[in-house]
Parts: C-alpha cells; sequence; structure tokens
C-alpha cells in the first residue's frame, strides 16, 4: 500500500508542485490550505507523513504541530522561510521531526519524505525482531510498546525521540557524531542540518532525565558527539 501524504500550504503553486512530484513517485497525497483543515485531516485521514508550512491562516503550522502531537506520532516535516532560524528551532521544540527550507529543491523534499518513511518502516520491522524491553537503572525502554517508563511512569516521547532513545541503548558506550545520528535515526545520508540532532537531544533529556544538571542517560562527547551511558544498567 503506497503511503499517503498531508500536504499542507497556502500557496497553490507550491502544493501542485509537491502534489505532483509525489504522486510521480507513487506515494498518494491529500491537501489543506489552512491550519484548521490541516488539524482536522491529520487526525482524520490519518496520513503517514505530513508536510507543513509555519505560516498559515486560520491556525499556524506551529499550533497544528502542538495539537497533533497531543494525539500522533505521525512524521512531520515543517517547511519554514530560510532567514527564520527561530522557527526552525520552535518546530523542532514543539515535536517536529524536521525541518526543510524555502525555497527548497524537489529533489530534497523527496529525499527527506522517504528517508522519514524508511525509518518509520524500518523502526516497525525492528521492533517486531527485537520483541523485549531494555532495562537501564529506573528506566525501561519498551521496544514493542514504542514507550519509555521512567520508575514505571510513562515519559511522553514523540516518535523521533523514541527512536533517539532506542538507538543510543542498543548501542550504549558508543559515542555518534551528529551526522551518524542523522543517518542512522533520521536516514539521511547527504540532507539535513545536525542542529536537528542537538535540538532533538535537549528536548528528550527534558522528558528523560530526572535532574537537568547531571544527565544520567544521555550523555555529550565533547567535540564528538552524544553517547548513552552503559553504566546506568
Amino acid at each position: 500500500m503506497c503511503a499517503k501524504i498531508l500536504i499542507v500550504d497556502d500557496e497553490p503553486n507550491i502544493v501542485d508542485i509537491l502534489k505532483s512530484n509525489l504522486e510521480r513517485e507513487g506515494y498518494s497525497t491529500i491537501t489543506a490550505g489552512d491550519g484548521q483543515a490541516a488539524l482536522d485531516l491529520g487526525l482524520g485521514m490519518k496520513p503517514d507523513l505530513i508536510l507543513l508550512d509555519c505560516m498559515l491562516p486560520k491556525m499556524d503550522g506551529f499550533d497544528v504541530c502542538r495539537r497533533l502531537r497531543l494525539q500522533s506520532n505521525v512524521p512531520i516535516l515543517m517547511l519554514t522561510a530560510k532567514s527564520e532560524e527561530i522557527d526552525k528551532v520552535l518546530g523542532l521544540e514543539l515535536g517536529a521531526d524536521d525541518y526543510i527550507t524555502k525555497p527548497f529543491s524537489v529533489r530534497e523534499v523527496l529525499a527527506r519524505v522517504k528517508a522519514q518513511l524508511r525509518r518509520v518502516s524500518l523502526a516497525e520491522s525492528e521492533a517486531s525482531e527485537n520483541s523485549k524491553v531494555m532495562t537501564f537503572g529506573e528506566l525501561e525502554i519498551d521496544i514493542d510498546a514504542y514507550q519509555v517508563r521512567r520508575a514505571g511512569k510513562v515519559v511522553e516521547l514523540t516518535l523521533r525521540e523514541f527512536e533517539l532513545v532506542r538507538f543510543l541503548a542498543q548501542n550504549a558506550g558508543q559515542v555518534f557524531s551528529r551526522e551518524t545520528l542523522l543517518e542512522r535515526v533520521w536516514g539521511y545520508e547527504y540532507y539535513g542540518d545536525v542542529r536537528t540532532v542537538d535540538v532533538t537531544v535537549r528536548r528528550t533529556r527534558e522528558k528523560l532525565e530526572p535532574d537537568q544538571n547531571n544527565y544520567r542517560y544521555i550523555l555529550t562527547k565533547r567535540g564528538v558527539g552524544y553517547y548513552f551511558d552503559k553504566s546506568q544498567t
């Protein structure tokens, strides 16, 4: 079954370009031109991925992203203005998986879409092959349930945050550069901004770590990258 992609933008020419190229690649598409329609379709039609513009009538893309994340882990790629750095970071903070800057190349969009969908498929495959719960002190990572629990309480993570924790935990003690994490967790071999990794790590730590002044799980190797502390087992 082909993946279903929701395209959200209030500029008809951008919607038409994305729609025609995605359908040429074999995807099915649905479209929305404002934030309220995007939210309704995102929850009602259950797309496999959402391309979401930041600036929309009725409800902006950030609010749409925030509300979707309350009920869904669908991959979200934000479309942001190239000059607005704050938009990129805010989108990631609200739970978007990544961002694409305007003006963008169709090739980049297709590469990002394929990478995101490939990661979701791979995660589901790995979960079925690795049906277990990893335990690190008071932290439990339930592969089957896509769930992390700390001291028995569920830690609410997005799919990308969970994938980051799972990957680092399965390779506990091994340090990974930001570029490697983009490739292994996001699936990007070329496209991608390493700041995406930094923001996602920071957001995950805020949810995962009981003490923000003394990290226990996801640690930083200065000048190299990030790793999961295997001493917590």
